[in-house]
């Protein structure tokens, strides 16, 4: 018996360090830049979001599925509810 991967890794890749150098290096050139300058405005209180969020982009952009995945989220077919369906949810109870 083994146990499951962490971070959803199902390969000998290691997953993308959770550092601002660690993300950069992960992402496209092209979204390097726009990643550099939403963490050279973020604040004290945002930066950590920010990081947060571009290490799950890199995290997608690593999988080899991660096109597919990302068009599916972007048409609105991707299996799954969006954040905003489950609290609205949550909110009616």
């Amino acid at each position: 018996m083994s146990a499951a991967p962490l971070h959803g890794h199902h390969d000998s890749r290691q997953p993308v360090p959770r550092t601002q150098d660690g993300v950069a290096a992960a992402l496209p050139p092209a979204q390097r830049m726009e990643f550099y300058r939403e963490m050279g405005e973020a604040d004290i209180e945002t930066i950590g979001g920010v990081l947060k969020r571009w290490w799950l982009r890199a995290e997608l952009y690593r999988d080899p599925e991660g096109d597919r995945i990302h068009a599916a989220v972007q048409a609105g077919t991707a299996p799954g509810a969006s954040a905003s369906a489950v609290l609205r949810r949550l909110g009616a109870r």
